[in-house]
């Protein structure tokens, strides 16, 4: 069975008054059909503009999306029109933006900003569209409903904002929803009900996720596949089992050994990742983690090296000293 999304040495750009960064340097993975796949890394490592390329949102200036393919249910998304691409975000790929309160519009209310996408993609009548909004509020388990659709975006909590954000990706029945870090702005307990919610929802409506998260908690207990980025690339890739069970990236390894885990004693120190992520227009010729790897050797400058296979079939790292980290690390 051919992906459903199927990304191919993407690069996007942005030129600035520091110099060219390039966001996104050559990724490239897939999505099949009903999976989740994350995007994983910290803030500036490109996890946004990947999304945002997909939905060629990508502001031009400065940014510009400059090769590769982004192949969509058969069709390249770089090569469709504008008015093409108007039917696909919403209507075949769904969108929840990283924060709902400066996501949603202020002046219209909850009704209007989801029956808007129903009459826009679906052709739906009004009435047939506020019934549908009714349907999905409940779907995603806002309480009174009709109530609801005659607010505000400013009278509902935070919780339920994510929800009626969650509401306004699925109205249109897509095939892939992206998720760009849907639960940043919540408190714990509210970030747990939203996961739940959308990993039933997708199960339920087999509709595939990407979810972009810098929370390797919601990799562990969500995804299928992960896709680890650092400064503009794909760094290591594999099935959320492998990467957590043999990380073979020093990134990924760092990353997992700065989350809490409930399995170490209380007063254990968490073991965070040294130094700041790279300035993307002075990055050299080497590995872009090198200053801050506790590996790296004189061979790590040389070059940059390539996503390769790393241990499992389907797993791979772009280090030189993938499958020997983990003896390394435990030897320290």
């Amino acid at each position: 069975m051919a992906a459903l999304l199927e990304v191919r040495e993407l690069r996007t750009e942005f030129r600035t008054g520091a110099g060219l960064v390039r966001a996104v340097d050559g990724i490239s993975y897939t999505v099949e059909p009903g999976e989740t796949v994350a995007i994983v890394g910290e803030s500036g490592s490109g996890k946004s503009v990947s999304a945002l390329s997909i939905l060629r949102l990508v502001p031009d200036p400065p940014g510009r999306i400059t090769g590769g393919t982004i192949r969509f249910a058969g069709r390249d998304l770089l090569r469709l029109s504008e008015n093409e691409m108007r039917q696909v975000r919403g209507g075949e790929i769904g969108m929840v933006f990283q924060e709902p309160m400066t996501s949603l519009n202020p002046v219209l209310t909850i009704g209007r900003q989801i029956t808007e996408t129903l009459e826009q993609h679906r052709a739906m009548d009004r009435a047939s569209a506020q019934r549908r909004a009714i349907e999905l509020l409940s779907l995603v388990g806002i309480a009174d409903p009709e109530r609801r659709l005659r607010q505000y975006p400013h009278m509902l909590s935070g919780g339920m904002r994510q929800r009626v954000m969650i509401a306004i990706a699925l109205a249109c029945e897509p095939k892939l929803i992206i998720a760009d870090e849907p639960t940043t702005a919540l408190d714990v307990t509210i970030q747990a009900q939203i996961l739940e919610l959308m990993k039933d929802l997708t199960r339920r409506l087999g509709v595939a996720l990407v979810v972009i998260t810098h929370n390797l908690g919601v990799v562990a207990r969500y995804a299928n596949r992960v896709n680890v980025m650092y400064a503009g690339r794909i760094v290591e890739s594999g099935s959320a089992a492998a990467v957590y069970r043999t990380p073979q990236h020093p990134y990924t390894m760092a990353l997992l050994r700065s989350v809490p885990r409930l399995d170490r004693p209380r007063r254990s120190r968490l073991d965070p990742i040294e130094g700041q992520p790279p300035d993307l227009t002075r990055l050299d010729r080497g590995c872009s983690f090198r200053p801050r790897c506790r590996f790296a050797d004189e061979g790590c400058a040389a070059a940059r090296p390539a996503l390769e296979t790393a241990g499992e079939r389907d797993h791979l790292a772009a280090c030189f000293r993938r499958g020997a980290l983990l003896g390394a690390e435990a030897a320290e």
